[in-house]
């Protein structure tokens, strides 16, 4: 069908609104709309699209992810090749770099030089033609690098197209993608959580981070990009100085460093560096020096390059963020989700601008890797963290009694059993709802939208009733009244009324809710709805062995040994007889026990989801017409059953409406979930 013309005009525009707050944000850092307005402008273009694929164009925001993985990375042959750079790491030599570039240049004065950090992340090249993205390479070895254009167009800070209407018709931008500091510690701290292996350090983040052959891997990863130069370029583009060079690239939209700057002479470098040196640790990204080009671009060209090393550019090395220091013990941190992770106490050592006296050790298994016994002497490098890593241990250092590190058989914070699954890296507290280091957590859970639905009872109000002493386990949230919640920080008499009335009616659930608000590992929505179905109430459940949980669909070994253990403890089962006792009440309507073997209610039909679900998550939503056994698929045919519709469905509604097939609204569709998950319908 033709596109009406003011779709075209929608469509058109939207790319530009989204293009210019892109702009905004990741370039001047300074955006114009809240994240909810550019949601909606992103979620209406992709809805067009959807309607319209016609319409879809490569360089279009919405079409940064979603390509099929790569068999391999092919090979790229720089135009231009890549080049190397001198380093130092001395006052001294840049004086010497300086009095080279006026020697050659016959310059008697001082020279201008442009000074930026030197980002520790991975060089790339970005080819543009006519403004468009069509090309992402590594540097590789300078000469030939890999082809890594699929991973290049998910990190947001890269524009798909230029801005403007003046840059050259085919330009090579050269820059560096990173992994940010803050980004970088939270993957590792989900990392070492599901006893993953963590990335080692930033750099490496980002490299492994491009060479997944799954680019909706690399989007996953919050990677970001700086340029600092271009490499080939042809047509109409004459700047003279290095500082025009990112001035331009800037206008065009690409992202260049707001700590650049131009100075006067080696002493202006020096200066320069000493203070970014000072602010390391505030960037936000891991940098391990400056590097100085002459400003003006005759100038480079005059001085020309020498063994692929330009003679005009010099990078300033700053000192490594290691030292030497000793291991005085190791102590046991219990985590929100129950991990146990092993800390060491250091004797204290300055490195990367403080004196530090603990780093993180991970878990077992990175205490095995390293062979680090208590009183060792081990390397240490803090690389703009916190917290320090252990990178390696001395063991010519190592004392005549230096002792092994034990995990603890007790929790340090409840006294719960401490177990290791064989299947992970971390050790965990058993102590799940009764545990403090838990506690927030557990209490958050249980009351969220999936599980009891406590309607107010959010973040910050969980973290009062836990730090005020209102609440320990969940089972006290019943006992809550009024005027106790007034009494809280923002708690009005309405809010608190409202909160309670929220509290009195979550007593009335399902058991898939209820199993899924305990908080069991590795027990979603979906797996929750499977055991209430299998055991269809709590009590069969509780007491099931390792062998009869796995009969329950979708529960393997591991899940099922999981479960088990959460109902083996005392003080796990304590809560639970606290909350189904007649003073609290949660309460749920039992399964007929024929339906634990009845078919699952959907059994044999075929669902499609579109446009945008605004209560549930996609993802959500699928896993429970999984769970009830339907199959979820990504287009509308004659076998399909029903179709579930949000705002800005497009041409799967178009279709069903064709074909006769039922429609549902979201409201509709979660009334229907609930129906068929509590056995009623």
């Amino acid at each position: 069908m033709s596109v009406p013309r003011k779709v075209r005009e929608e469509v058109d525009s939207l790319r530009e609104a989204i293009d210019h707050h892109n702009y905004r944000y990741h370039v001047l850092d300074d955006p114009e709309v809240a994240d909810s307005e550019y949601d909606k402008l992103f979620d209406r273009l992709r809805a067009l699209e959807a309607e319209y694929p016609e319409l879809i164009t490569p360089d279009s925001p919405t079409q940064r992810v979603g390509s099929a993985p790569q068999g391999e990375f092919g090979t790229v042959v720089h135009r231009l090749p890549m080049l190397s750079l001198d380093k130092c790491t001395t006052r001294d030599e840049i004086d010497a770099w300086d009095a080279r570039c006026r020697s050659r240049l016959g310059v008697d004065g001082e020279m201008r030089y442009s000074c930026e950090p030197k980002i520790d992340g991975i060089a790339v090249s970005l080819m543009y033609e006519s403004g468009v993205l069509k090309l992402g390479a590594t540097r590789g070895d300078g000469q030939k690098g890999e082809d890594i254009t699929a991973n290049v167009r998910t990190v947001s800070s890269i524009p798909l197209q230029l801005r403007g209407k003046d840059a050259p018709k085919t330009l090579e931008v050269r820059g560096e993608i990173y992994l940010p500091v803050e980004a970088f510690r939270a993957f590792n701290a989900r990392a070492v959580e599901r006893g993953d292996k963590p990335m080692v350090n930033p750099r490496n983040g980002a490299a492994g981070s491009l060479r997944q052959l799954d680019p909706r891997i690399t989007a996953t990863r919050p990677l970001k990009f700086f340029c600092y130069s271009v490499g080939l370029v042809e047509g109409a583009f004459a700047p003279k100085m290095q500082s025009d060079v990112l001035d331009a690239l800037k206008e065009w939209g690409l992202r260049v460093n707001p700590e650049r700057s131009v100075v006067e002479g080696a002493r202006g470098c020096y200066e320069y560096a000493e203070r970014l040196l000072a602010r390391r640790a505030q960037l936000g990204y891991e940098i391990d020096g400056v590097v100085f080009k002459v400003n003006e671009l005759d100038q480079q060209e005059r001085l020309g390059t020498i063994t692929r090393r330009p003679r005009w550019a010099i990078a300033y090395k700053y000192p490594a963020e290691e030292a030497i220091t000793r291991v005085l013990g190791v102590e046991f941190q219990v985590g929100r989700t129950g991990a146990v992770t092993p800390v060491a106490r250091l004797e204290p050592v300055f490195v990367g601008g403080v004196t530090v006296s603990n780093a993180t050790l991970h878990n077992m298994d990175e205490i095995a890797r390293l062979g680090l016994m208590i009183g060792d002497t081990v390397m240490v490098r803090r690389a703009g963290d916190v917290i320090p890593q252990v990178m390696s241990v001395v063991e010519s250092k190592r004392p005549v009694d230096a002792t092994e590190i034990v995990v603890p058989t007790r929790c340090p914070v409840c006294g719960s059993e401490i177990y290791r699954a064989d299947d992970e890296a971390v050790a965990r507290c058993s102590g799940g709802l009764d545990c403090p280091a838990q506690r927030k957590e557990a209490i958050r859970h249980f009351a969220s939208r999936l599980a009891m639905d406590i309607e107010g009872l959010g973040d910050k109000l969980v973290d009062q009733l836990v730090e005020r002493g209102l609440v320990s386990h969940v089972a006290d949230i019943y006992s809550l009244d009024v005027a106790a919640l007034e009494a809280l920080d923002r708690m009005g008499p309405k809010s608190a009324e409202n909160l309670r009335a929220a509290i009195d009616r979550s007593r009335a659930t399902t058991l898939p809710r209820f199993i899924y608000a305990l908080g069991i590992r590795e027990v979603g929505e979906a797996t929750a709805l499977n055991l209430a179905r299998h055991f269809s109430d709590l009590p069969p459940l509780m007491n099931a062995t390792p062998e009869q949980l796995v009969e329950v669909a979708d529960v393997g070994p591991i899940v099922a040994e999981r479960i088990h253990q959460f109902f083996q403890q005392t003080h796990n089962r304590e809560v639970i007889e606290r909350l189904t006792d007649p003073a609290i009440g949660v309460h749920w309507t039992v399964l007929p026990p024929m339906e634990r073997s009845a078919p699952a209610p959907l059994a044999g039909q075929t669902w499609v989801l579109t446009g945008t679900l605004e209560q549930l998550t996609r993802d959500e939503a699928k896993a429970r017409l999984q769970a009830l056994g339907a199959k979820v698929a990504g287009s509308v045919s004659a076998k399909t059953t029903l179709v579930v519709a949000g705002p800005g469905a497009g041409s799967k509604l178009d279709r069903a409406t064709e074909l006769g097939i039922p429609v549902l609204d979201e409201d509709t569709f979660l009334q229907r979930l609930g129906s068929l998950e509590s056995g009623s319908d």
